[in-house]
């Protein structure tokens, strides 16, 4: 009977601890940040603002048409007069009475007029151009920003469970010192060891329950940085994956410098790929139209209008009176202040402008691949050796403990060679998820980097 409280008293323990939990995979971070993302939510209005602005354009070689009518009414109150006698030098004059009148008056009118602006030295197409430009400058920039998005998440995801994965270390480093500490307090008893052992031991285990509370700390700051990131509520109870995926162990055993090839091709590659360096190519020729728009001030401007238009005293009769007219307007730019000279350099400085920050991104994308790729060469060799450290300092861990117990070892050979095992695991664990995370910033900079298996 026994038996059966404790178990139900265990089970009753751990869901409570379970409950309210909610499992984050990566796959699922990813998808909440590509939903909830405040800067991408902009982005998608803005591309909505250069697509009615793109319509917009065209609409602006077309000609425009407009349609009005008109009711008029108006009244006329005229005020009566009596009846009045005049006497003059013998005369009578009689003035007869006229009684108050009113009269109402209607008009009615109608017409539709439309006006085409016929050239404008070129300005209206190189709006068509440059509209077009900035439409597709605005999707390349989401798609950028997506692939942004997923590359930080990724970050900080995989942040959250290097430092999972270093808190099961230092746990277990824990564990291994409490075990030692009794060992020595037991062997002191039986005055196998000194007092000082049992000290330096208290010390020893001290200093790794300090590690792991730091451990501790720095996994519950990676979460909140994950979840705020996410826009999540950084107090909600969340899981992560504990242990790498097929996909994951994958990337570890791939050469990642040899899959790529050599700096120079992945030059090339990004420069094809890259969404904001295409973006920016765009900006640049986008400049170039608005050069050519207000250059397009100095030429000759020939518009045209047309209007039909119809009156009438009575609805009725609204047909019957017609005007029709058509013209052609010819304006030449003679003098006007220096303003289109002011506005043709102002364009061209901003092309300027436009072509450095292209330059500079072109070197950008340099810069980050050279040094990522130079980061994975250092990083595959840094996975290799850390390998071998784990099982060298493991065994060296074994070994001295053996010797100490056989009473032919110091303690402080087992704390250093236990030192060197924990400090060998975490600096593993360190290289693995530094060496994944290379491979998706290497993705990244190339412009590969795929968002759309997470939508």
């Amino acid at each position: 009977m026994r038996i059966i409280h404790k178990f139900i008293l265990a089970f009753f323990v751990l869901s409570v601890v379970t409950y309210g939990q909610t499992e984050l995979t990566l796959d699922k971070a990813v998808n909440i940040a590509l939903h909830r993302n405040t800067t991408l939510q902009a982005s998608l209005n803005n591309l909505k603002s250069s697509e009615s602005n793109y319509r917009a354009s065209w609409g602006a070689l077309l000609p425009t048409v407009d349609a009005q009518g008109t009711y008029g009414w108006n009244r006329s109150i005229q005020p009566g007069t009596s009846g009045r006698t005049y006497t003059f030098q013998g005369f009578t004059i009689n003035l007869p009475a006229t009684p108050s009148s009113t009269t109402d008056t209607y008009n009615y009118s109608a017409g539709v007029n439309a006006s085409w602006t016929l050239f404008d030295g070129l300005s209206n197409y190189a709006a068509v151009s440059q509209s077009k430009k900035q439409l597709e400058s605005a999707r390349l920039q989401l798609e950028n920003l997506k692939q942004n998005i997923v590359f930080q998440t990724i970050s900080l995801y995989y942040a959250v469970v290097n430092n999972q994965e270093l808190l099961k270390v230092k746990e277990d480093n824990v564990k291994w010192n409490k075990q030692n500490l009794e060992t020595i307090v037991e062997k002191n008893k039986l005055g196998a060891v000194t007092i000082a052992d049992v000290y330096a031991q208290q010390v020893q285990e001290g200093n790794a329950e300090l590690d792991l509370i730091q451990t501790k700390n720095n996994l519950e700051i990676s979460k909140s940085n994950l979840l705020y990131y996410l826009g999540l509520d950084v107090l909600s109870n969340y899981t992560f994956a504990d242990s790498l995926t097929t996909q994951e162990e994958h990337v570890l055993n791939s050469d990642l410098s040899n899959q790529f090839g050599n700096i120079d091709e992945l030059v090339k590659q990004a420069l094809v790929s890259r969404d904001d360096y295409k973006s920016a190519a765009l900006d640049f020729e986008s400049a170039e139209n608005s050069i050519t728009m207000a250059q397009g001030n100095y030429f000759p401007r020939l518009s045209s209008n047309f209007g039909y238009n119809m009156f009438a005293n009575q609805l009725s009769n609204l047909s019957k009176s017609r005007t029709y007219s058509a013209s052609l307007t010819l304006s030449i730019p003679i003098f006007s202040g220096f303003s289109i000279d002011n506005q043709v350099q102002a364009a061209e400085v901003n092309a300027m402008n436009k072509q450095i920050n292209l330059d500079d991104l072109r070197r950008t994308i340099k810069q980050n691949l050279q040094q990522t790729y130079l980061n994975i060469q250092a990083a595959e060799k840094s996975l290799e050796v850390n390998k071998r450290n784990v099982a060298s300092a493991g065994e060296n861990q074994k070994i001295t403990q053996e010797k100490y117990t056989l009473g032919s070892g110091t303690l402080l050979d087992v704390l250093v060679a236990n030192s060197n095992y924990t400090n060998a695991q975490t600096s593993l664990i360190n290289a693995e998820f530094q060496y994944i995370v290379l491979n998706q910033q290497l993705k990244y900079y190339l412009g590969v980097l795929n968002y759309k298996q997470y939508e």
